[in-house]
């Protein structure tokens, strides 16, 4: 094993408290599409989350691998990193997205503002990635 997988490996048994790494990407770029919704009360982590006001993200139901989104990995300290036109944004995984492939993400209405006007309604285009949550 590389040095470089050995130390993913090892940050993701650290950040789950697993004993076997986890299916998400930790720090690999992808390439896809940015839209935003609208939420007033629990995210699918069991967090309360309003979007108008925070910067949170839901990312699709494939990442997902516990039946129990709220006892999910990405629950559990993990953020997403997109980049967009220059701008980067880091926010919390806080929801799930039953509609979004694997390779889009749904921001919050305060995070995609931040990105483009909400008027855009979808990006494509962006370039996103699992990080760790900034402590």
């Amino acid at each position: 094993m590389s040095g470089a997988v050995a130390g993913v490996s090892a940050l993701l048994l650290l950040l789950t408290g697993a004993t076997a790494a986890v299916a998400v990407p930790i720090g690999q770029p992808m390439t896809g599409e940015m839209t935003y919704y609208s939420a007033y009360g629990p995210g699918a982590c069991g967090t309360f989350i309003d979007t108008s006001t925070q910067d949170v993200v839901a990312v699709s139901s494939q990442w997902f691998t516990a039946a129990n989104p709220a006892n999910d990995p990405l629950c559990q300290g993990m953020s997403v990193q997109v980049t967009y036109n220059g701008h980067t944004l880091t926010v919390p995984v806080a929801d799930e997205c039953p509609s979004c492939d694997a390779s889009n993400i749904d921001l919050s209405q305060h995070a995609f503002a931040e990105l483009a006007p909400l008027s855009t309604g979808t990006v494509t285009g962006i370039t996103w990635q699992f990080v760790p949550e900034p402590q």
